[in-house]
């Protein structure tokens, strides 16, 4: 089941002139800033409110992010919505013929399991499941 969103992901080239952006300029407060080695990526998150928004930066050529940016550009990169039973969730949305990236949910960020739907199934966006 959906319980809401959970962040929105930017992918930036640079995560410290965003946040020079971001933190001072608008105003949002920096929680913290770390390197996510698996997914080949350095992350800051920021708070707006009740709603948290993660700058993503590659670390490498290879990582996926690196990817995007190279044939997209800086922008919105994906939309993480939190569930209840990330693998219940998994299995219903391959029952009902929704292309999974990740078939089973794996360990992400901030000590969460998660899992991405395929673009392909969800007009053109990245979707992130995210359980807590």
């Amino acid at each position: 089941m959906i319980k809401g969103l959970d962040h929105i992901a930017i992918a930036v080239r640079n995560i410290e002139e965003t946040l020079a952006i971001y933190g001072p300029v608008l105003g949002m407060k920096i929680e913290h800033t770390k390197v996510v080695e698996q997914q080949k990526v350095r992350i800051s998150i920021l708070k707006a409110g009740d709603t948290k928004i993660e700058l993503l930066e590659p670390l490498s050529s290879e990582s996926t992010v690196a990817k995007f940016l190279q044939n997209r550009g800086e922008g919105l990169h994906h939309i993480a919505l939190e569930v209840s039973n990330i693998d219940d969730q998994l299995k219903d949305l391959k029952d009902k013929g929704i292309t999974l990236i990740d078939e089973k949910s794996r360990p992400g960020a901030e000590a969460r399991k998660i899992a991405f739907i395929h673009p392909k199934s969800t007009k053109n966006v990245l979707i992130e499941l995210v359980e807590h």
